[in-house]
C-alpha cells in the first residue's frame, strides 16, 4: 500500500535522476513496465492499444537507448508500434544530426515519435520538418486557454495546421472540458 505522505511527484525525483544518471535504469525499467503491461493486455485478448512513454533527455544523450529499447520490446512480444516515445523540444539545443540518427533507430524499429509540449520550447521551426516525429502534443497551457483566448485558439489553430501539413498526428494535452 502506497502512502501519499511518502509520494514524490515526478516534477521532484526527475531532475535529480537525471543529475545523478539514475535516469537512464529508472526509463529502461519504465519501457520495460509499458511493453510488460501491454504484453499483458495482449495476452488477455484486449483489443491493441498504444501507450506513450516520456523520454528524458538524458536517456536521450545515452547512445544505447535505442538498441536497449529494442530489446525491451523484443523481449516483451509486443509490436513496437503500439509504443510512442515522447520527446521534447530541448532536447535538441545541439548535436541536432546525431539526435536525428537515434530518432531514426527507433523509427526504424516501428515505435512512433511525438515532440510533447510543442510550442513551449526552443527548438527552430527550421528543424521540425527534420526530425522523424509522427505527432506533435500541443502543450496544457495552450489547451486549458483555448475558449477565453482567442490569440490562444489561433496558436493552437497554426500549431494543427502546421503537424497536417508536415503529415503528422496533433495530440492535445490538457483536456479536461
Amino acid at each position: 500500500q502506497v502512502n501519499e505522505a511518502t509520494m514524490i511527484p515526478p516534477d521532484k525525483f526527475i531532475p535529480i535522476a537525471e543529475e545523478t544518471g539514475l535516469i537512464v535504469p529508472i526509463g529502461q525499467w519504465v519501457m520495460g513496465e509499458a511493453c510488460r503491461q501491454l504484453s499483458v493486455w495482449q495476452q488477455a485478448g484486449k483489443a491493441p492499444i498504444g501507450m506513450a512513454v516520456n523520454l528524458s533527455p538524458v536517456q536521450f544523450e545515452n547512445k544505447q537507448m535505442p538498441a536497449v529499447f529494442k530489446q525491451i520490446v523484443k523481449n516483451s512480444g509486443i509490436s513496437p508500434q503500439l509504443l510512442t516515445l515522447e520527446v521534447t523540444e530541448n532536447m535538441f539545443l545541439d548535436d541536432i544530426d546525431r539526435k536525428i540518427e537515434s530518432m531514426n533507430r527507433l523509427k526504424e524499429q516501428g515505435i512512433k515519435l511525438a515532440l510533447d509540449d510543442f510550442g513551449t520550447g526552443y527548438s527552430s521551426l527550421g528543424y521540425l520538418h527534420r526530425f522523424p516525429l509522427d505527432a506533435l502534443k500541443v502543450d496544457a497551457s495552450f489547451v486549458g486557454r483555448l475558449e477565453a483566448d482567442p490569440e490562444n485558439r489561433e496558436i493552437v489553430k497554426t500549431i494543427v495546421a502546421l503537424a497536417k501539413n508536415l503529415r503528422m498526428a496533433v495530440i492535445a494535452e490538457g483536456v479536461e472540458s
